[in-house]
């Protein structure tokens, strides 16, 4: 990247940028996947004025760049990614929200008695976030307990766990539109006409989710051990799935209701599980993972992808639609 140092010196021109700023930077530890070379710049602000600082920078220098959460559904190419990576690793912070912390123009917000507000930085771990309403008897997360990421990529998917969605507890978001000349803060409500199966108005734009806020249920100390107990259940049940066996980044493909059969269970009649290139495998425990089992590359993953989707529709008539995102290099 030509312009590396001038951003850099950009960013640290300005005295209120709080974060870190490294150059070659090793992505792979940085992915649930455990793939891909390094970074020629890595950028993770810890606050909101921070991340408008990068997002001006690069759009000034017209640097290519790609936003980072937890690497969860992320697969970086097997050589060094020739941009800015900006990841939200330093913005995670998480707290109850009274109601009238809410935006004027979302009008009166009347919560039930047991109803409660959770608001939390993109960065935030998933983890951490159940962890927190676990704590504080807080109801509402409990499918989630195990999915690994952050609340900003889970949002950004709508990520779907025991059939439930994210929208399905959505209240706001906060983003920024960084298509725009000067990047400012925007707050929105959930509408659910924008969303739908792992479908949320943030794919495929401008926009970077900054804040996710949930409407969930606040219980009582006698509850405490309930919600615990829910939480393990979901754990559980994805350990004995195999879902942590390998580096992987859990399902591949999203399913399509209307077909009538889970993308897995396609792959699984197509006989590919347990195939392998290079140092990736379709799982022998599960038709709709992919899993690095030794040492793998992105090239490697992109082609199971490939021939997941062909053998697929050879036989089906039906075309794979992945929800795994590759990073261009």
């Amino acid at each position: 990247m030509e312009n590396i140092q001038e951003i850099i010196t950009s960013l640290k021109n300005f005295n209120a940028f709080k974060g870190i700023i490294k150059t070659d930077e090793p992505m792979a530890q940085k992915t649930t996947f455990k793939i891909g070379g390094n970074a020629a710049l890595f950028v993770a602000p810890q606050n909101y004025y921070s991340f408008q600082i990068v997002l001006n920078v690069v759009s000034f220098y017209k640097a290519k760049f790609f936003i980072l959460g937890g690497g969860s559904n992320i697969v970086f190419p097997d050589e060094t990614f020739d941009g800015v990576i900006i990841s939200t690793q330093e913005f995670n912070d998480i707290l109850i929200m009274p109601p009238e912390d809410c935006p004027e123009d979302f009008g009166k917000i009347q919560l039930n008695e047991n109803q409660v507000l959770v608001s939390c930085f993109s960065g935030t771990p998933m983890a951490t976030l159940v962890n927190f309403c676990t704590k504080n008897n807080i109801s509402g997360v409990e499918p989630f307990a195990g999915l690994p990421g952050s609340v900003g990529g889970a949002v950004f998917m709508n990520a779907r766990c025991f059939d439930t969605s994210i929208s399905d507890i959505l209240f706001a978001t906060s983003y920024m539109d960084y298509s725009k000349e000067k990047v400012s803060l925007e707050k929105c409500k959930y509408n659910p006409q924008e969303w739908a199966y792992k479908k949320s108005p943030f794919q495929n734009t401008s926009k970077f989710i900054t804040t996710a806020t949930f409407l969930l249920t606040h219980k009582t100390e006698n509850d405490h051990q309930i919600i615990e107990e829910e939480n393990k259940k979901f754990i559980n049940e994805r350990v004995s799935k195999g879902h942590f066996k390998f580096p992987s980044a859990g399902s591949v493909f999203k399913n399509n209701h209307a077909f009538g059969k889970p993308s897995g269970k396609l792959i699984d009649e197509c006989g590919l599980k347990g195939y392998t290139i290079g140092g990736a495998q379709i799982a022998e425990f599960h038709g709709n993972f992919i899993v690095n089992i030794n040492k793998a590359k992105a090239s490697d993953i992109k082609a199971l992808v490939d021939y997941a989707i062909e053998k697929v529709q050879n036989k089906f008539g039906f075309l794979l639609e992945p929800e795994i995102i590759f990073v261009d290099k």
